[in-house]
């Protein structure tokens, strides 16, 4: 927090992530209120989420093509200018829904923008404490946002929610261009040859990276009990409110999580990682058992807690292991390696649940999770034994290469 450049970014993404949870409940609203339709209900909130995956999948790039202060504000300034679109009472809904897709695609490359300029503004130990940071309070924030967004809508119309999210896409963007140092572009820094950590890795594929891939897309599986709360807080019993709990379960628990990774030193190997990711799945695995709201709730927060923690080791390693002038491209698809298993593993727990029973659909993704976790990471370990053995030993007076070349 010390770190100013840091506190701009920080502090911009709070704005968007609230900003975005309350255009969230304010789409929903304005379309239900003019259609009366929960499919098109849901095909507005969906849109504020699946075409992020292609803009993820696709424009990731520029976050190495162009200097990353400059993606982060231009992205910033064209989501303002489609959040106002969204705003105006006359826009109709057509025009409303390619206003949401366009603004989700261009949330892929702002965040492999954000996460590839943060480990140029943090090092070493401060960078991992700056992502469990951002995790902690990206999850505080969507509680406010969605919290906040229903009690505001209460008094105002969705269109002036709407105002509030363009104005926090301003906000993001002022904050970054004069909060943050410009940079030139890595690709172009690479091209040069300026900077050893900019020097291409010799060898070609990297175990390690697939490895971390793999790693992060299990993240799927642990959030298929948040698609499924409903059917399972009905089989125990528990009314909304038991509900609203369960569903409360996982963020708290990744709250913590984020917070235990600054206070429990752990090295940001593939084997703490896997080993986490591993862990992480048993919690979910004992919900074969049929347990009770309070013991659920335990279960889910514990496998939210790992599940977090591993995450933030896998982003620091990635650091490691990817080149800076790759680190965007990189970190970007990875974001939409999670969101993708995010949504398949959910509508696939949804499809299981309807032929077993939410219990064993939970501890069936704890058990995956876990059979896949630890194959991973002794192929990853693998990996990094034999990444090791090719490196050239530097010979003396020859530069020795850092970690991070």
């Amino acid at each position: 927090m010390r770190v100013r450049e840091f506190r701009a970014l920080w502090i911009a993404e709070l704005f968007s992530v609230v900003g975005d949870q309350l255009a969230r409940v304010a789409l929903s609203l304005l379309v239900y209120t003019r259609t009366s339709s929960a499919a098109l209900t849901a095909l507005t909130y969906a849109l504020t989420f699946v075409p992020s995956v292609l803009g993820g999948a696709l424009l990731s790039g520029l976050a190495d093509r162009y200097p990353r202060r400059a993606v982060l504000v231009v992205t910033d300034v064209a989501r303002a200018v489609l959040a106002g679109l969204m705003a105006l009472p006359w826009l109709p809904l057509p025009a409303l829904w390619v206003c949401v897709a366009l603004l989700s695609v261009g949330a892929g490359p702002f965040k492999a923008a954000q996460l590839a300029i943060l480990p140029q503004i943090l090092e070493g130990e401060a960078y991992s404490a700056g992502l469990a940071l951002r995790q902690f309070t990206s999850q505080t924030a969507q509680l406010v946002g969605f919290a906040g967004g229903g009690l505001l809508l209460a008094a105002v119309e969705p269109h002036i929610a709407l105002a509030a999210n363009a104005a926090t896409f301003v906000a993001s963007a002022l904050l970054v261009l004069g909060g943050v140092q410009s940079r030139p572009a890595p690709a172009n820094a690479a091209a040069t040859g300026t900077g050893a950590a900019e020097r291409p890795r010799p060898g070609g594929f990297d175990g390690r990276l697939a490895a971390l891939y793999v790693v992060v897309s299990l993240t799927g599986l642990y959030v298929v009990p948040e698609g499924i709360a409903a059917p399972y807080a009905h089989d125990i019993g528990a009314a909304a409110v038991g509900l609203g709990l369960l569903m409360a379960a996982d963020p708290l628990g990744s709250a913590l999580g984020a917070w235990l990774t600054t206070r429990v030193a752990m090295p940001a190997t593939l084997t703490t990682i896997a080993t986490l990711a591993a862990v992480a799945g048993l919690p979910l695995a004992a919900c074969v058992f049929r347990p009770g709201l309070v013991v659920s709730m335990v279960l889910w927060a514990g496998s939210g807690l790992l599940g977090t923690a591993y995450l933030i080791k896998a982003q620091t390693m990635v650091v490691e292991v990817v080149p800076d002038h790759r680190r965007g491209r990189v970190m970007g698809r990875m974001t939409t390696c999670l969101y993708a298993s995010q949504g398949l593993a959910i509508l696939g727990g949804g499809v299981v649940t309807q032929l077993a029973d939410p219990f064993r659909t939970v501890a069936g993704a704890g058990v995956i999770a876990t059979l896949l976790a630890v194959p991973t990471g002794v192929a990853g370990w693998r990996a990094t034994r034999a990444r090791h053995r090719d490196e050239p030993t530097a010979q003396p007076g020859s530069p020795v290469l850092s970690t991070q070349d």
